[in-house]
């Protein structure tokens, strides 16, 4: 999908979400989707799956059988550069820049040596009163532990058995 084309479409999702009068949270609730997938599907960054369609149209029942196909189609994963420069995401890449190291020493002691997928992923946003009484912001990143395999060629798909090889 051209870029022009995917804001085009993201603009008009965005409209019907607005129009709507609801919060990504309250469309979330409806919808059993966490609120920041369901922003991930309004702007295209996520693919809406056929079982999530008849939840999402009665949440939303201004979108239209043009839209349900376009975000049921495979998105276009990408994002502006500039959007480092918008304070929120700043500060959010600001904060996995400053705690990453500690949490990357602290999944490989838990875990082994691996990584975080962020293709089997959850993330929500939920709000909280902190023991001070202030409003504070709960990001929750929840992804399936993935280790790093030895790279041993017992294991490995011998290139002899694959279709038109040529090596030796």
């Amino acid at each position: 999908m051209e870029a022009a084309t995917k804001q085009s479409v993201t603009n008009r999702l965005l409209t019907v979400k607005s129009a709507s009068g609801k919060t990504y949270s309250q469309l979330a609730a409806e919808t059993g989707l966490t609120n920041v997938y369901v922003a991930q599907l309004l702007r295209r960054q996520a693919q809406l799956k056929p079982e999530t369609v008849p939840k999402l149209r009665e949440a939303l029942p201004a979108l239209t059988e043009e839209l349900i196909a376009a975000m049921m189609s495979p998105p276009w994963r990408s994002y502006d550069p500039n959007l480092i420069q918008e304070p929120t995401v700043y500060r959010l890449n600001e904060a996995v820049m400053h705690f990453g190291e500690s949490i990357k020493e602290i999944i490989n002691e838990d875990f082994g040596d691996g990584i975080m997928s962020a293709i089997d992923f959850y993330c929500s946003v939920d709000k909280i009163k902190g023991v001070d009484g202030n409003n504070r912001v709960v990001v929750t990143l929840d992804g399936k532990y993935l280790p790093h395999s030895e790279q041993r060629t017992d294991k490995m798909v011998s290139r002899l058995n694959l279709k038109g090889s040529t090596s030796e």
